[in-house]
């Protein structure tokens, strides 16, 4: 037996003898059924050919994913709302595209102030509505309102890390964060783990202060006194399972919601999952990651809740641009048959793994082709819990319960979805035809065989977007243009009265609707 063998035993099978042996305790009735806990873990760059269930010739192999899919629904088309962290964190919490948001390109930094105003309903205080517990834990990148020494506002946005953090007063809670935005709790990091500070924060606090200058864990910055960037998981994946049990014992149910930090850079496997993959440390800490979506499913199974729970398993975009130097080196492609990768609006940018697993509803071993979009997430909640959203909010945000337990009449869920780069470029998605307003990626710079300033795919017939149709379909790109103008002038996607987009009008992304 070789040592991947071994691996795959030891990650799989604890957590197949605990599904065995937890239906007769499972805490289920009927009251409680009609309202699931639901846990929602996003991981960091995963890209869809790392996952070896949608990827058949993946150097990595992921078992906890694949039991996942084998017990519940994966999902073939579902996308991010950016191809970028921030963004897509905005989107999955408020249910509105992150492009009508202050924040036009890009991401935030780890000392940048908070982009959701704390007016704007969230998934975490819709859920407080419905009498949810409601916990985050891991990777915020939302931005905070740090206590600062001096008034400079210029400094939340510094690029000289060690200059802002010497700014800061730790000793003082921030606001802004998870707490004001319907969390009872949180733990973990500001942003990304290779942006400063790198402290654990609990609540409104940092749990240690920042003694420290490193560069250890990427950007130099502030540190707590020994902190490594291979700590991060089993740090965050602790945490989760003790919440898992806490709120396991309580009446009302709980939304825990997990972003990941990993396999996002610095990649840091730790030392017993070295050698794991074919794909080197990159590989490795995938299955570190995939190992941690394992210690979740055996968390439920040992509370007895797992029948009542939903759990989702999704990635915040898709993976970082190393991954050609993988394909290179070990014959691993993150991004698998689709085109781009992080910060691009082609295929490899957005489309990602999406599982979820709800035992009694969501039917084992099913597939899902629909098309999807990780703002729906707040309306299918909403469905669930059976709350009531106000139409100012949740922009664009469609319930995919009826794709989830399989009574979907075959009719689109959406529209139409709309994709964005990393500089904020646009693209949207309808049927089988997706249009990008833009030349290239939009992301990443590449060298260009097509110097077209517009890019018409056919999906279905053309997944790894080789060949642009839009010189032969000029009815359908004037289709789909006249539907993103829409979606964009009106301030919505969803029916409902129009909406104001933040900032509106200043958009250089949208000249095309001014000067059209």
């Amino acid at each position: 037996m070789n040592r991947m063998e071994q691996i795959g035993i030891l990650l799989t099978g604890s957590l197949i003898i605990g599904a065995a042996g937890c239906s007769s305790s499972d805490k289920s009735g009927s009251e409680e059924s009609s309202r699931p806990n639901i846990i929602f873990i996003m991981a960091d760059d995963l890209g869809y050919g790392d996952v070896s269930c949608y990827n058949p010739d993946s150097k990595i192999q992921t078992p906890n994913m694949d039991l996942m899919a084998s017990q519940g629904k994966i999902f073939l088309d579902a996308h991010t709302p950016s191809a970028v962290c921030t963004p897509t964190r905005y989107g999955v919490l408020t249910g509105r595209y992150p492009w009508r948001s202050e924040l036009k390109q890009g991401v935030l930094w780890g000392y940048s102030a908070p982009l959701i105003t704390p007016e704007r309903l969230t998934i975490a205080s819709m859920l407080k509505q419905a009498d949810y517990n409601t916990a985050v834990v891991g990777k915020w990148h939302l931005g905070l309102d740090w206590s600062f020494t001096v008034e400079d506002e210029s400094l939340k946005n510094a690029k000289d890390y060690v200059k802002v953090g010497n700014s800061v007063d730790f000793n003082q809670p921030f606001s802004g964060g998870p707490l004001d935005l319907g969390f009872d709790y949180f733990y973990g990091m500001a942003a990304s783990w290779d942006m400063p500070p790198y402290v654990w924060l609990e609540n409104d606090k940092a749990c240690v202060l920042p003694t420290e200058i490193t560069k250890e864990m990427g950007r130099k910055g502030h540190a707590s006194p020994g902190m490594k960037p291979e700590h991060a998981l089993p740090e965050l994946t602790k945490k989760s399972v003790e919440l898992i049990h806490q709120y396991s014992n309580q009446d009302s149910p709980f939304f825990l919601y997990f972003p990941l930090p990993s396999p996002h850079d610095p990649i840091a496997p730790n030392d017993e999952f070295i050698g794991t993959s074919e794909a080197g440390e990159y590989g490795d800490f995938v299955v570190e990651t995939d190992w941690v979506l394992g210690q979740i499913i055996q968390a439920l199974d040992e509370a007895g809740i797992s029948e009542n729970t939903l759990l989702i398993f999704t990635s915040d975009n898709g993976p970082e641009r190393h991954m050609i130097k993988r394909k290179t080196e070990y014959n691993h492609y993150s991004s698998g048959i689709l085109k781009g990768c992080k910060r691009d609006n082609w295929e490899g940018g957005h489309r990602v793994p999406f599982l979820a697993k709800w035992p009694g509803k969501i039917e084992a071993g099913s597939k899902s082709h629909e098309v999807i979009s990780l703002v729906d997430m707040i309306a299918t909640f909403s469905d669930i819990a059976k709350t009531t959203i106000p139409q100012k909010y949740a922009e664009d945000s469609y319930s995919i319960l009826s794709e989830l337990n399989g009574t979907n009449n075959d009719s689109p869920i959406r529209e139409a979805t709309i994709h964005a780069s990393s500089s904020g470029r646009f693209a949207i998605r309808k049927g089988d035809w997706k249009l990008m307003m833009h030349l290239g990626s939009g992301g990443n710079k590449y060298e260009l065989t097509d110097s077209s300033e517009i890019q018409l795919f056919n999906l279905k017939d053309d997944l790894s977007e080789e060949y642009n149709l839009h010189k032969e379909n000029p009815q359908i790109v004037n289709e789909l243009k006249a539907l993103l103008e829409k979606y964009i002038v009106e301030g919505r996607s969803t029916p409902g009265p129009d909406l104001q987009n933040d900032t509106a009008g200043k958009w250089p992304q949208i000249e095309w609707i001014n000067n059209k």
